[in-house]
């Protein structure tokens, strides 16, 4: 079964011995570039729960994620959020200030400004990631067509600041790897043509070799359990989803 914690450990632990240095997205910011390298990002959509038990699972490790969190009360609760700051992880505005306030720039980022203020009581937050928001006729990163984030205090937006023609990019968008049609805004442009469709076809690439060295893995953990109805209940409602989202594509 693929998106368990079983699995998912068994990705962390076979990059890792493979020599891929696991880096945040702020120490990316700030010009850290290994040779071979993951930025492990996670978006915190839901169930801030399952995020910390990847947190720790990483932490055992000895390796650090980038977690980036909504105003939702579902994502945004606060003794989890310390809690993984605590175990060395980077913590991040996950916003959608944008679509919250139906396109309203004014007020998108004074709503911004007053959430980054939040998220700065447990973590020094330098780093954003826009939520795609795809129920929305917004965009949120077109809040920064009228306004700065740097302005702010922030050093980094993925879609952004990152080269994606030289950092191969993997989301699990659609609960899959390869959940291109059912993504409404999390895409990249980008000239790498590898794709891969479970874990398991990502951890057999990197045995081969043919994994790029220098990655972005983003993933929503709430879809990550080894709880089987928890599983199966994710499984049913992403495939609903994915039905949506195809629908609003079209």
């Amino acid at each position: 079964m693929d998106f368990t914690l079983k699995i998912y450990k068994q990705l962390l632990s076979e990059l890792q011995q493979l020599g891929y240095e696991f880096i945040t997205f702020e120490a990316y910011c700030e010009g850290k570039r290994p040779a071979k390298f993951v930025i492990m990002r996670h978006d915190v959509d839901l169930r801030a729960g399952h995020s910390l038990a990847t947190a720790q699972a990483e932490a055992a490790l000895g390796l650090k994620a980038s977690y980036f969190f909504r105003v939702v009360p579902q994502s945004n609760q606060p003794d989890k959020i310390m809690a993984m700051a605590a175990l060395g992880h980077e913590i991040g505005y996950h916003y959608e200030d944008l679509s919250l306030f139906k396109g309203d720039m004014k007020a998108a980022v004074a709503h911004f400004e007053k959430q980054l203020a939040h998220f700065r009581q447990f973590y020094p937050v330098r780093t954003v990631c826009m939520h795609g928001s795809p129920a929305s006729r917004y965009d949120n990163r077109d809040l920064w067509k009228q306004y700065n984030y740097r302005d702010f205090g922030v050093i980094g937006e993925p879609y952004f600041d990152v080269d994606f023609e030289d950092v191969f990019y993997l989301t699990d968008t659609g609960r899959c790897w390869d959940g291109y049609k059912y993504s409404v805004r999390d895409k990249v442009k980008s000239s790498f043509t590898q794709s891969y469709h479970s874990t398991t076809d990502i951890i057999r690439a990197a045995k081969a070799g043919t994994l790029p060295p220098r990655m972005m893995i983003t993933t929503h953990p709430q879809r990550w359990t080894d709880n089987a109805a928890e599983w199966v209940l994710e499984w049913v409602m992403q495939n609903v989803k994915n039905v949506v989202k195809r629908w609003l594509m079209r």
